[in-house]
């Protein structure tokens, strides 16, 4: 008696099709499962074999085996309880259940009912791609499964709506597709609230507008960690595709609020400092997303950077570069998508005042360069804007006067970003911090004047070709936000001024400074 039936698996944040095959034959009673499970799948055949005998049914005498196909591949998680239930069901004779065209996921408790599973988004994507006909999945996922258009999703609570469904005796209802429509700006912390800091928030504007990677450098308490957690209020809202695939990542996680079907702002991460590298960047057994694939389309905000571990830093070198994170273990290689605006801030020295105008440092100019020694210059590299945020003098905090307001800023944001959209329509990339060497010579037209300062810049400065490029990239945004499609010595001055914090601070001799 021979059973088979179709689910899937999870591998990143990508699915594939797995069979499930259900053999019994005589011999002494005996439940495997092979196919390479985890304990969390192996463990279903307990969960299974409860919920059996508290649905009226009783395992044969019989040795069973459960494949799990392609048996090359590592199963992971209680998703596959599920389709082992309805297989042995129908692979024994005691339920005659069509199987075939449909797609079974689902965790069992002992009693029947189904419990949500991670990942459910990329399956439903997954089983239309494959070309079956509609997928079972738990109830508390229906929200999530409900995200994927012009295919049927049935959500379910218990098993036994599923036999009655399949034989014909009672209907199942599927679940309400969900119309995307780009969500209202819900309430943030608003850019108006920060006094002062003028040339700071400019330089945010610029990284929203051109989705750059921003450093704030200044004494305590000037506001660095307030204009943060502002950015996300002057981002443009995420697209369907962007939303698509934040929410795959975040469901694989297993961090997407329940009845959330889409993720609807872009994510904000903030980790502490003590976290370790494969908390920053992804890990463990089996792998799971890292905080830089939890931030994908939205920012990743390391406040006191130098106080990170240092591997935990230089591990963010490539996934800025990439866009992407390859997680190798000896059981598995995973790819996660990481394409992130990185905000790190931190002060000038261990005390905090190193340059301040009138608090005197206590710090040693060894301890000073020791501290600021903690970021490599790779990493500073890969850093677009450098700013430094000084204290906020007294009129500027005790004035009255409104500042402007994120949704004046964010309009602006969105205008340049639409600019970029349509310029690289045919580029596959999505803002100007994405554009590679070749698109650069493409799109980066420059007048004489902007040409003759760039080059005096790079020959004065010392750049690197990556800074080269960095600053080229600023320069296309500060454009954007204009409206020109030529970049004039203006907006290759300005860009410059983003860019020379790194000669100020970070110098061989610090005493000399």
């Amino acid at each position: 008696m021979y059973c088979a039936l179709s689910s899937l698996g999870l591998e990143g944040i990508d699915s594939y099709p797995v069979t499930v095959e259900v053999n019994f034959s005589r011999g002494m009673p005996h439940f495997d499962v092979v196919g390479l499970p985890d304990a969390a799948v192996r463990e279903s055949k307990d969960r299974v074999r409860a919920a059996l005998a508290n649905l009226g049914f009783s395992l044969p005498d019989a040795r069973i085996v459960v494949n799990l196909a392609p048996a090359d591949t590592k199963k992971t998680g209680s998703l596959y309880d599920l389709p082992i239930l309805l297989g042995i069901l129908s692979a024994s004779g005691r339920c005659t259940l069509p199987l075939e065209g449909s797609a079974f996921v689902g965790e069992l408790s002992l009693d029947g009912q189904l419990r949500p599973v991670n990942g459910v988004l990329s399956m439903v994507l997954e089983a239309r791609r494959q070309g079956l006909q509609r997928i079972f999945i738990p109830y508390q996922n229906a929200a999530e499964g409900s995200a994927v258009p012009d295919f049927p999703v049935y959500p379910v609570q218990r098993v036994e709506e599923i036999i009655a469904f399949l034989q014909g005796k009672s209907p199942l209802e599927k679940a309400s597709e969900m119309t995307f429509t780009a969500p209202a700006q819900p309430p943030m912390p608003d850019l108006a609230d920060v006094r002062g800091q003028e040339n700071a928030k400019r330089a945010l504007e610029v990284a929203a507008a051109g989705g750059h990677n921003l450093l704030l450098i200044g004494p305590p308490g000037t506001g660095k960690s307030m204009l943060a957690k502002r950015l996300p209020s002057i981002l443009p809202p995420l697209s369907f595709e962007e939303a698509v695939e934040s929410t795959r990542v975040h469901s694989i996680a297993g961090a997407l609020p329940q009845g959330l079907p889409l993720l609807t702002v872009r994510p904000f991460r903030a980790p502490h400092h003590s976290i370790s590298s494969a908390g920053l960047v992804g890990g463990g057994a089996p792998p799971r997303p890292g905080e830089i694939s939890l931030a994908h389309n939205g920012v990743l905000f390391l406040d006191e950077l130098p106080e990170f571990p240092k591997a935990a830093m230089e591990s963010l070198r490539q996934p800025l570069e990439d866009g992407t994170v390859t997680i190798s273990r000896a059981a598995a290689r995973v790819r996660y998508p990481s394409s992130f605006m990185l905000v790190a801030a931190m002060n000038p020295c261990p005390c905090g005042y190193f340059g301040h105008p009138t608090r005197p440092c206590r710090c040693s100019p060894t301890k000073v360069a020791m501290y600021l020694g903690r970021i490599s210059g790779p990493l500073l590299d890969r850093l677009d804007i450098h700013v430094e945020v000084p204290p906020v003098d007294y009129d500027a905090l005790s004035s009255a006067a409104p500042g402007e307001s994120s949704a004046q800023v964010r309009s602006r944001v969105i205008k340049a970003r639409q600019l970029q959209q349509q310029r690289y329509k045919d580029a596959g990339i999505p803002c100007n911090a994405r554009l590679t060497p070749a698109l650069l010579r493409r799109f980066c037209s420059l007048t004489d004047d902007a040409a003759a300062l760039l080059r005096a810049a790079y020959d004065k400065m010392g750049l690197s070709g990556r800074s080269y490029d960095r600053l080229l990239k600023v320069s296309r945004t500060i454009a954007d936000l204009e409206g020109s499609e030529t970049i004039n010595s203006d907006h290759i001055a300005e860009a410059i001024q983003f860019r020379n914090l790194d000669r100020k601070y970070w110098q061989p001799d610090v005493s000399e400074m």
